[in-house]
């Protein structure tokens, strides 16, 4: 029977959650490196939880320098079977304004200096990203969402671009002629990795800013961003409880995500060395060591 383990990955404006007070920091390594941080370990409800901080706690990690293969790899060593992902955006779309929640269910994917892949030595694998986001974690974070009346939209498009400057006009209008929701650094190649870790994902967006195509907005201010954060991440934080809460009771059993691998590896056994199988094992052993 498999124990499904809820992690929350906090973006910009989201460190910590001091209100769990059961608390253990995991220090772990991978065959990737180190994770962004130490991993916060707690029991809220009587349920495990992880909660990582992406740019580490105090934000010195930059959105290109992320490690995500470590972060996935390590929240994969602890078990987790499900991830969501609490992001800072800039808004592409009118009625999306700052303080407002989008749950994300697609990508476009425009950064070009991360390592996307954990197959990219030795071993092949290719999965299907047509869905990204796990429909049954969408729901249980629209549920968490609603419960705290937040205002919200369900379903979007984020286009993640490599940063960490924010966009031209240019780049901002063009974003919008592709009829993209939001803007941010960071849920790629994150999402990409967990679907290859086979970790059902989920992205929750909290919109800080019109990034600059509004006319009434035009610069986006740091200091602008993060006085919206905070009380973002205020919501974040009673929506994270509430997800704990409930997100076991939404898991779909057919999610493409639990056995995508099956049929994604296309490396021939033999080419397969005992290095790169054991590099792999964390993320891929289920398979490769059948």
């Amino acid at each position: 029977m498999t124990i499904n383990k809820l992690a929350i990955i906090g973006g910009s404006g989201l460190y910590d959650v001091e209100e769990f007070k059961n608390r253990e920091l995991l220090d772990l390594d991978t065959p990737w490196g180190k994770p962004s941080d130490k991993i916060l370990k707690t029991n809220y409800n009587n349920k495990e939880v992880y909660f990582l901080p992406r740019h580490g706690k105090g934000h010195f990690i930059s959105p290109s320098k992320i490690n995500f293969r470590a972060n996935i790899d390590a929240l994969k060593q602890l078990g987790v079977t499900d991830i969501v992902s609490v992001s800072a955006v800039g808004s592409l779309k009118e009625d999306l304004p700052p303080g407002k929640f989008v749950i994300i269910d697609q990508f476009i994917d425009r950064t070009f200096a991360r390592k996307k892949t954990f197959f990219d030595d030795e071993i092949v694998a290719h999965v299907s990203m047509a869905h990204p986001t796990s429909n049954g974690l969408m729901n249980a974070c629209e549920e968490a969402i609603k419960k705290e009346k937040i205002e919200y939209q369900r379903n979007g498009t984020y286009v993640v671009m490599e940063g960490p400057q924010f966009s031209t006009l240019a780049e901002s209008n063009l974003y919008r002629s592709w009829k993209a929701d939001v803007i941010g650094m960071t849920n790629m190649p994150e999402a990409k990795l967990a679907r290859e870790a086979e970790i059902r994902y989920a992205s929750v967006s909290m919109v800080t800013d019109y990034d600059c195509w509004h006319p009434d907005h035009e610069n986006v201010d740091v200091q602008q961003v993060v006085k919206v954060l905070l009380d973002n991440a205020a919501k974040a934080k009673n929506m994270i409880k509430n997800l704990i809460k409930n997100f076991e009771n939404h898991i779909d059993p057919n999610d493409p995500t639990n056995n995508c691998l099956d049929v994604a590896i296309i490396t021939t056994p033999e080419k397969r060395t005992k290095r790169t199988i054991e590099k792999l094992n964390t993320v891929a052993g289920r398979v490769l060591n059948q």
